[in-house]
């Protein structure tokens, strides 16, 4: 079994879902791996992770506006030590997720037709966010055809 691992660096500017698709077919391109299973690993407590609709930004808006509805800025916090979107945006994280695992064939994700992958930015301000990219399988090799 092989194995890849890299950390991508992605800017963020601010609350927004940003779609990292690419990020990481580039990175399961680049590991040579054919079949397996890709993991991803958000090394942060205030964005997360989310595999959600690419066709139609009204959903990913529709999801905003939802989630800001159900975990308001403002309430009466306790933890407010980066200001009123802080615990917030903890909260936000920990309905969400921070990981997502994506089979892989043939060297490609195996998302479905209208599936993207998105990194949710909680916070108001912008953020260098580190995402761990770990592919493991086989490679052309060892993949069925």
């Amino acid at each position: 079994m092989l194995h890849h691992q890299q950390i991508l660096k992605i800017k963020t500017t601010g609350k927004s879902l940003y779609n990292i698709t690419p990020k990481i077919e580039d990175a399961v391109a680049n590991s040579g791996i054919e079949t397996g299973l890709c993991s991803l690993f958000l090394r942060h407590t205030s964005a997360s992770l989310v595999i959600q609709e690419n066709a139609d930004p009204d959903v990913l808006q529709d999801l905003a506006n939802f989630l800001a509805k159900l975990v308001p800025e403002g309430a009466s916090y306790i933890h407010d030590a980066e200001g009123p979107d802080d615990m917030p945006a903890h909260i936000r994280t920990a309905l969400t997720h921070t990981s997502e695992q994506i089979p892989i064939a043939r060297g490609r994700l195996l998302l479905g037709t209208w599936q993207g992958i998105y990194l949710w930015e909680h916070r108001q301000r912008g953020h260098f966010r580190e995402l761990v990219v770990h592919v493991s399988g086989v490679g052309s090799e060892f993949a069925p055809r």
